[in-house]
């Protein structure tokens, strides 16, 4: 039996699996009180907003990936919002901006998540609103010990907060210090607002249906749409160095509404993996898989070697090539040519025996592809958004996870992430701040992720949802940015094809590459780098150096953040999580 620092849990009642262990047992909570897997998923994701409120916020977004036992057939849930009706490129061009800043109020998109939330339940929940609302409301009114990160995040922009994001600096220096680690935290204006919309939405009547449309409305149109547009028109500091007031209005938050979409899939290895469509990054994994199969059988491949690791570092590079040239919202996608075996053999023939330092894009359907004419090379501030890891391992915060299968086989995969408390100063009378993810856009004409008013920004939350004959049997995701396919594909490669028990498959050694523009600002492109865990050894790391990549080690045990649930034919359910960062955890029975 291999070691793992935790067992695959296994079950038949409900297993979950998030990157916080109040968020996984919230969520427990709801199955244990005869919730489906979408009540709890949504607890858990209200939970979450409060205690890793470094690594998403009510004002972020959520994609998610859903099956019902009723509908097997895999449906994305939407929950990214979009550019707001002032955001074009002539008015960041006209304050002098060549990128969209990483932080501050003009990088907000219109939220997306508490929508996104709210239409799960509605269309597939069966608990009152306010039972799963519960578990949130408690914790940030009558606070929760406090994970260390947030205290060190608030402490790396504590100049930001002190100097120019005063209502930031109320909230999250209180006392004049960052929260401590472990001590009991709250956040009462939150609670005051969650509690606020369940009433508007118990003033509607008893019906569940009822109650959480006039929540919507209340978020949408009401008081929470009111204060945005409020306190978005008033100048802060940014990344830029300037003072910007944003953009998000109270029509553009009325304007959003959350959706129901078909997901991007690959029938791979006897699996079809599903993601979202190409408004996100995750058909990046679906071309790495592609790839891989033009390469032979992916069970053969020793991912402890340094022939493996090469290899789909070199695929990887090709599929975020493709992804920079090719993905966007409103833009003519060539996804299924993308997809295609003829397309994946022409980009497995490009891979060498050495490393490339090119951004190569292919030419789907002839097609001549465009990459954007600004690349910078340096890192970005502490206040930028999500941060994966740095080059000495330590976990910079980035986003959430959270998995979650019933015993009636309602599964959900679901990755909150955005309005980050170091994304935007706080609004005070919600308790919450507003997003950054605009900065994923170009302020360059003719690209598929050009800015424009109403467009998604690609965004690199990329949940996973696996089935085989038709039915979900896993799924997984992973925060990390433009890393969560990278390390999803390892995961998948383990146990899918090399038949890994799911903690095994998440504690095994990772790595990824940067050698593509980035998804945050100042969008850096690092060619040639790859970034190892220590574990893989020295001598894979030497030739791998040999085979001309530029590598960085990294601690043991510093990258990928991972959750999995799973299901077998007969019934037996499975979750693992991640033991990286001290704070993922898996519990279900």
């Amino acid at each position: 039996m291999t070691f793992t620092t935790r067992p695959t849990l296994r079950g038949t009642f409900g297993m979950v699996s998030s990157t916080h262990w109040l968020a996984s047992q919230s969520a427990m909570r709801l199955l244990e009180l005869g919730g489906n897997a979408f009540d709890a998923a949504a607890a858990a994701g209200f939970v979450l907003h409060v205690v890793e409120p470094h690594l998403n916020g009510p004002a972020g977004e959520v994609p998610a990936i859903i099956a019902t036992a009723a509908d097997p057939t895999p449906r994305v849930l939407c929950g990214q919002g979009t550019a707001p009706a002032g955001a074009t490129i002539e008015h960041f061009r006209g304050l002098g901006l060549e990128l969209i800043p990483g932080s501050g109020p003009l990088a907000a998109a219109v939220p997306g998540a508490v929508d996104a939330w709210l239409l799960l339940l509605r269309d597939h929940g069966s608990m009152p609103l306010r039972t799963v609302l519960e578990p949130a409301i408690g914790y940030a009114r009558n606070g929760h010990p406090l994970v260390g990160p947030v205290g060190e995040t608030v402490n790396r922009v504590r100049g930001l907060f002190t100097e120019h994001w005063p209502t930031s600096a109320e909230l999250w220096l209180q006392g004049g210090s960052a929260p401590g680690a472990n001590k009991l935290f709250r956040n009462p204006a939150y609670a005051d607002t969650l509690e606020r919309l369940l009433v508007s939405g118990e003033e509607a009547g008893s019906d569940r249906v009822a109650q959480i449309e006039r929540v919507r409305a209340a978020w949408r149109e009401g008081f929470v749409a009111e204060a945005i547009d409020r306190f978005s028109r008033l100048p802060h500091r940014d990344s830029s160095g300037r003072d910007h007031a944003g953009l998000v209005t109270g029509e553009d938050v009325a304007a959003f509404e959350a959706s129901w979409e078909e997901p991007a899939t690959l029938d791979w290895h006897g699996h079809t993996v599903a993601k979202t469509g190409p408004w996100g990054q995750g058909p990046a994994l679906l071309q790495s898989l592609a790839v891989l199969a033009e390469l032979g059988d992916p069970a053969s491949l020793d991912l402890s070697g340094a022939e493996a690791v090469h290899t789909v570092t070199e695929i990887t590079k090709l599929s975020y090539a493709d992804r920079e040239a090719w993905y966007g919202d409103g833009v003519d996608v060539p996804l299924k040519t993308l997809l295609s075996p003829g397309y994946a053999a022409e980009r497995a023939a490009l891979i060498g025996a050495e490393a490339s330092y090119e951004l190569r894009p292919g030419s789907p359907d002839g097609r001549t592809p465009r990459l954007p004419g600004v690349v910078s090379g340096v890192a970005g501030d502490a206040s930028t958004g999500e941060p994966t890891v740095s080059a000495d391992g330590v976990t910079r915060g980035d986003t959430c996870h959270v998995d979650v299968i019933d015993q009636w086989g309602n599964v959900i995969s679901a990755t909150p992430s955005g309005g980050w408390l170091q994304s935007s100063p706080t609004i005070p009378e919600l308790g919450f701040c507003l997003g950054s993810r605009l900065q994923m856009f170009w302020l360059e004409e003719g690209l598929a992720s050009s800015l424009a008013p109403g467009l998604r920004p690609r965004t690199t939350l990329t949940p996973t949802l696996v089935l085989r004959d038709g039915v979900p049997i896993l799924a997984c995701g992973s925060p990390g940015g433009d890393q969560q396919d990278q390390w999803q594909l390892l995961f998948l490669l383990r146990h899918l094809a090399g038949g890994q028990e799911l903690q095994e498959a998440i504690d095994a050694p990772a790595w990824h590459t940067t050698a593509f523009p980035s998804s945050f600002y100042p969008r850096a492109t690092e060619p040639g780098d790859l970034t190892i865990e220590s574990r893989l050894g020295p001598a894979v790391r030497d030739a791998l150096i040999a085979k001309g990549h530029r590598v960085v080690e990294t601690a043991p045990w510093s990258l990928g953040r991972l959750c999995a649930v799973a299901r077998t034919p007969d019934g037996v359910l499975a979750a693992a999580a991640n033991p990286r960062g001290m704070q993922g955890y898996a519990t279900g029975r």
